[in-house]
């Protein structure tokens, strides 16, 4: 298996009462996805509400992460946004201070480049440091699709580029850089409920929401499918189906927060702009539980 192959997890950041990090609740949650036997972390990404975190709080997430995890499991961190020079100091930051497994960075957004700005800007990020980087693709939050032809580019073009989070939902779109991509270059799934669907067709694994509550469950699922056992697969797709669906019911990382409240692992508070899940959403994710136990 590849380095990014099968479940990675976009872990959530807990928050207290005082809208802190709750960092002891993360160390939790960390042991709980390393006893899970997931593939490998993601922290900072979308799901961890990283544009909400001090500079001050981004570092101490960190520093939590590598402590907890450092040498049992690969962490990956996030870093993105839409400013170039300023992604490119971050990570020279993070290389400063931690040993990454890789960088994911998301595609520009709210600056919507074109196709060569989406180009020029990873080909800066990428030029600027050794570390695998994990493209992320996720039009629903950039306002701009990466097309498979500019993923391919990158790919072509630096030895760093390594693989590519495609949260598009089009899996056409995925095939395509599948048929014309280097022979060590992955493409990993965004999407929870299309994961199986996806790797069937080439995937090698997923970035995960869902498998911050149901690592287990999640992670056997995607072997199952990587290893070919679609059958078994579609049991744990069908067990985990309509949670998945309620996990974004009402936004990420609300949704899997509520999940994560009933079974003990943190609260479901986010920060502003996000609400926390309502109670009607909770009522519902418990009603599945039974399935998934």
């Amino acid at each position: 298996m590849q380095k990014f192959s099968g479940t990675g997890v976009a872990v959530v950041t807990p928050f207290g009462q005082d809208q802190n990090p709750d960092y002891l609740a993360l160390r939790g949650v960390i042991r709980h996805l390393i006893g899970g036997k997931v593939e490998y972390l993601v922290a900072l990404g979308t799901t961890g509400e990283s544009v909400t975190l001090s500079a001050q709080e981004t570092h101490q997430v960190l520093e939590t992460f590598f402590d907890e995890a450092g040498g049992k499991i690969p962490i990956v961190v996030g870093a993105g946004g839409h400013d170039t020079a300023k992604i490119i100091r971050s990570i020279k930051e993070i290389e400063k201070h931690f040993q990454p497994a890789g960088i994911l960075s998301v595609s520009p957004y709210y600056n919507k480049p074109t196709q060569e700005g989406i180009y020029a800007h990873f080909h800066a990020v990428a030029s600027n440091t050794d570390l695998p980087i994990i493209l992320y693709n996720v039009p629903g939050r950039t306002a701009s699709n990466m097309e498979a032809a500019t993923t391919l580019r990158l790919a072509h073009d630096h030895n760093n580029i390594t693989a590519i989070k495609e949260a598009s939902g089009n899996i056409e779109q995925g095939m395509n850089v599948i048929a014309g991509k280097p022979a060590d270059f992955q493409v990993l799934s965004g999407d929870d409920t299309l994961g199986v669907s996806q790797v069937a067709v080439g995937y090698e694994g997923v970035i995960s929401v869902a498998a911050n509550a149901f690592p287990q469950l999640f992670s056997e699922m995607i072997r199952a499918a990587i290893n070919g056992n679609f059958d078994e697969a579609k049991k744990y797709q069908y067990r985990l189906l309509k949670v998945m669906q309620l996990h974004f019911s009402e936004g990420n990382p609300a949704g899997v927060k509520a999940s994560m409240e009933l079974l003990g692992l943190c609260n479901r508070r986010v920060r502003l702009p996000l609400v926390q899940a309502s109670d009607d959403l909770v009522a519902a994710i418990k009603k599945e539980l039974p399935l998934l136990k």
